[in-house]
């Protein structure tokens, strides 16, 4: 595995190619000020077990209590900005004739900052849906905790909890492009959440040149032939200037 910044031929992989997927996880939220799934748990929050917030049980038991975290996670994301790391993705979309980002966060972020057509595997925390299963429900009323979906039912917030499958469409975009890229990055998670650790794996077994952009090792590395070691929002950047 190369470890070099701008290797040579990491830029020449990269001009040549035409195909290109990327996965982005919590550190790139995390630089612009996000706070991970379990940091989230600060204050009043504490005390509780994320499994006890985050499942479709919980929210049964107490759905008051779990929409009220959410919509707190929700004013939080919405308090920050998309960062450089979520800027490049976009300049780097615009090299490529078949691009597709994929992502685990739920910040909605990399929509924010001007990425099209994101695969969000996890969901997005702006977006609600019937717990019936009614589907996306644009608009609610916030007087209510939970608020009701036209049908009566309760609504929830749209990401996947404990214990939930991701969406289907989602895992069969993002594994298709995982075997068509000739080149995937991997950038800022952790490499420890699957199915989307499954990803970079997917490309390597079908023979694309792999990139990790993360500050430290992760269990993805050894798959990895280019290590970028350093937060996404100065290595992305940096990557796009050597590009031209």
């Amino acid at each position: 595995m190369q470890t070099l910044e701008l290797d040579p031929a990491l830029l020449d992989a990269l001009r040549r190619a035409t195909r290109v997927a990327v996965l982005t996880g919590a550190g790139v939220s995390a630089e612009s000020g996000v706070p991970t799934f379990r940091d989230a748990l600060t204050g009043l929050w504490a005390t509780f077990d994320p499994q006890r917030l985050a499942t479709p049980e919980a929210f049964l038991r107490d759905p008051a209590l779990v929409w009220r975290w959410y919509a707190e996670r929700r004013a939080r994301v919405a308090a920050v900005q998309p960062n450089a790391a979520h800027f490049a993705l976009v300049a780097m979309a615009t090299r490529y004739a078949d691009f597709t980002l994929v992502t685990q966060n739920v910040d909605g972020l990399h929509l924010r900052a001007g990425s099209r057509d994101v695969v969000e595997l996890h969901g997005n925390l702006a977006r609600v849906k019937c717990f019936d299963g009614c589907g996306v429900v644009d608009a609610w009323d916030e007087r209510e905790t939970p608020p009701r979906c036209r049908c009566g039912a309760p609504l929830r917030p749209d990401v996947v909890w404990f214990g939930e499958p991701l969406p289907a469409e989602a895992i069969a975009r993002a594994q298709q492009a995982a075997r068509r890229a000739e080149v995937f990055f991997s950038v800022g998670t952790s490499g420890e959440v699957f199915p989307a650790a499954e990803l970079p794996r997917i490309a390597r077994a079908a023979g694309a040149l792999v990139v990790e952009v993360n500050p430290d090792a992760t269990p993805l590395s050894p798959l990895a032939r280019f290590a970028l070691r350093g937060p996404a929002g100065v290595v992305l950047p940096r990557l796009l200037a050597a590009l031209g």
